[in-house]
């Protein structure tokens, strides 16, 4: 697969799948945290409602950081790991665009909540690796065929930015 269609399958599992483990590198507690993932089209900014006590917004400066994002989709097909700028944007326009019935029942108060916050992770670089199931990976060992060649076009390195 091209490096193309790699990142074309990285953006289509996350928007249907939805939930990568997010964190920022080198914080202090080194956790990852499932979030639900949106965006309004691939390549572009990912966006997490989260609230004003979730660890990573309390741990987050005014001016963001280093994040980083892992994914693996629900069929293990496509596996990832996103770095880029993680901050807090709760900007009113892309909650009315982005707000569903799913985000809503999380908020007592819908959009005004006052604990609402939106994480805004701008994707700079990610490596992806595209699944070869280990059982055809055995039977090319059995053929003699070397499971390694075929995977060489199976990892990309992208630069989202």
């Amino acid at each position: 697969m091209s490096q193309a269609a790699l990142e074309q399958a990285l953006w289509k599992s996350i928007k249907s799948d939805r939930t990568v483990m997010l964190g920022i590198h080198g914080a202090d507690d080194g956790h990852m945290r499932p979030m639900t993932a949106q965006f309004e089209a691939p390549g572009s900014d990912i966006w997490f409602f989260t609230s004003a006590d979730n660890h990573l917004v309390e741990l987050l400066p005014d001016s963001g950081a280093e994040g980083v994002a892992t994914f693996t989709a629900k069929d293990h097909g496509i596996f990832a790991t996103l770095h880029g700028r993680l901050r807090v944007d709760t900007d009113p326009a892309i909650v009315d665009r982005l707000w569903n019935p799913f985000v809503a029942a999380w908020y007592e108060h819908g959009k005004d909540d006052p604990t609402l916050r939106l994480l805004r992770f701008e994707p700079a670089h990610a490596q992806v690796w595209e699944n070869d199931s280990s059982f055809l990976a055995g039977v090319k060992l059995l053929l003699g065929i070397d499971p390694k060649r075929s995977y060489e076009d199976k990892v990309a390195h992208l630069d989202l930015r």
